[in-house]
């Protein structure tokens, strides 16, 4: 049981300090409801209840950052919603007419591959 009163006082500790810290880090025009120097007085004085409070009541609004920006995608046929059906015939036909040339593409790039490798394999093997 001791242990169980340990834990708790442990994480009414740190979440004390994490709302102390947090009250002093905040910007003091984006602070609801009370004064920046109200909220730090309430958070000292009442460590567990001044805590919450400055989480429910007090604490501005973080803006939410955008994550890292990807380079554009070489397909961006996948990039859209809904790519597993075409919303029309003619969205569907026109996928399907850039499937075939990409796949065309790379077999062209594959066999100039090949034919390379067997240009030059018999060089190599001379020398």
């Amino acid at each position: 049981m001791a242990y169980l009163y340990l834990l708790f006082f442990v994480v009414a500790l740190a979440v004390w300090v994490y709302a102390l810290f947090d009250v002093i880090g905040s910007d003091a025009d984006a602070v609801r409801l009370l004064p920046k120097p109200a909220w730090a007085v309430i958070v000292l004085l009442l460590p567990k209840l001044g805590a919450l409070a400055w989480f429910a009541l007090g604490r501005p609004h973080r803006a939410r950052v955008p994550g890292p920006v990807r380079p554009p995608s070489p397909f961006p046929e996948y990039d859209h919603p809904n790519r597993a059906r075409g919303a029309t015939p003619e969205d569907d036909e026109e996928f399907l007419r850039r499937c075939r040339e990409r796949a065309e593409e790379q077999r062209r790039r594959a066999r100039e591959q090949a034919e390379r490798r067997e240009q030059d394999g018999p060089e190599e093997t001379r020398g």
